[in-house]
């Protein structure tokens, strides 16, 4: 029988002799914490649990919070709008002086109220008032109209040919140029029967037929001759 030897015992009483240590266990971070805590004195354990009750209570308070969506979002952009979106006209009635009975006007003024709900100002120019044979503009030529607030303005319209102009006509109305921050857009403002009734009334004043002149008399006789 062949052997590597004699068997050594496991503890051997030799004082000599070492060992290969693998691993130990060391103290763990509960009895670390634990021996810590029974060193502490009765004061100082009641200051660090009122220490760590706030702790915990600000926590509970702070962190919901701070993951709570926020309840007041940005605003979102909002764009500027076309200035005749946010534009209105509205008659007021005529303006000027009456003229002097037996003649015919050739022009009339007109009042007008002129709103802008919202946005930036808009700026406004008359530039037609609906039918060939009218000119039109606003006194003055320009003028601006800031938000929430409302501009009375006084309209000239005269009359330079009445070959094209009806003598009776609904919902005429004037062409008017806007412009703001956003853009320049050429609109229409029709306007109802008190507009309509005093437009006309100058239409028919200013185009009303005057008397054919009458003809030359003959001068001479055409009779007359000529005796040897």
């Amino acid at each position: 029988m062949t052997g590597i030897g004699p068997v050594e015992p496991v503890d051997s009483p030799d004082p000599g002799e070492s060992y290969d240590v693998i691993g130990t266990d060391g103290p763990r971070l509960t009895d670390r914490w634990s021996a810590r805590w029974r060193a502490l004195s009765p004061r100082a354990r009641r200051a660090a649990l009122t220490a760590t009750a706030i702790t915990v209570l600000a926590a509970g308070v702070l962190v919901p919070r701070t993951l709570a969506p926020d309840p007041h979002p940005a605003p979102e952009h909002t764009p500027v709008p076309w200035p005749a979106n946010v534009t209105a006209w509205r008659y007021l009635g005529p303006a000027g002086l009456p003229e002097p009975p037996g003649t015919h006007p050739t022009s009339g003024r007109f009042r007008f109220a002129v709103d802008v709900h919202s946005g930036p100002p808009v700026t406004l120019r008359v530039t037609g008032a609906a039918f060939t044979g009218l000119t039109a503009h606003a006194l003055p030529e320009a003028f601006t109209v800031h938000p929430g607030t409302t501009r009375r303005v006084t309209v000239e319209i005269s009359v330079s040919d009445c070959s094209g102009l009806p003598q009776n006509a609904d919902l005429p109305f004037l062409d008017v140029t806007l412009r703001n921050a956003r853009a320049i857009q050429h609109h229409s403002f029709i306007f109802g029967r008190a507009y309509s009734r005093d437009l006309f009334r100058l239409l028919r004043d200013a185009c009303a037929a005057t008397p054919p002149p009458q003809p030359a008399r003959p001068s001479g006789s055409a009779g007359s001759q000529n005796a040897d």
